[in-house]
Parts: C-alpha cells; structure tokens; sequence
C-alpha cells in the first residue's frame, strides 16, 4: 500500500491518502468484522447439522 501523509504547518501528521483499492479493501475488512460481531451471540451448529439443513432445504445434494 502506497501512503501519502498530509500535514499541519508544524509537520505533525493530520491525514492520510491511500489508493482507492486499498481504502475499499479497507471498508470491506471492516463490514466482515461489524457482521461478525454482530453475530457473536447467535446460536452455533455443528458442521453436520448445517449441512443436513442444507440437504433438508434442498440446497445440497442429499
């Protein structure tokens, strides 16, 4: 990733300027990691049971 700093008058750092790629992988990091957090408490299966709801739902070969 190339960085560009933007500073004040003093040189003391007050911004940043990366590629728009990279800011967009970025934002897409941080979507992944709000949906997981916001997953934290939801119930857990087991491999098997995802995949014979799967198989149930007709979205799996049974």
């Amino acid at each position: 990733m190339t960085t560009q700093f933007l500073t004040d008058e003093k040189g003391k750092k007050v911004a940043v300027v990366i590629p728009i790629a990279d800011y967009e992988d970025l934002m897409e990091d941080v979507a992944d990691l709000a949906a997981v957090a916001e997953r934290r408490d939801d119930d857990r299966i087991s491999l098997k049971e995802l995949k014979q709801q799967l198989t149930a739902d007709g979205l799996l070969p049974g």
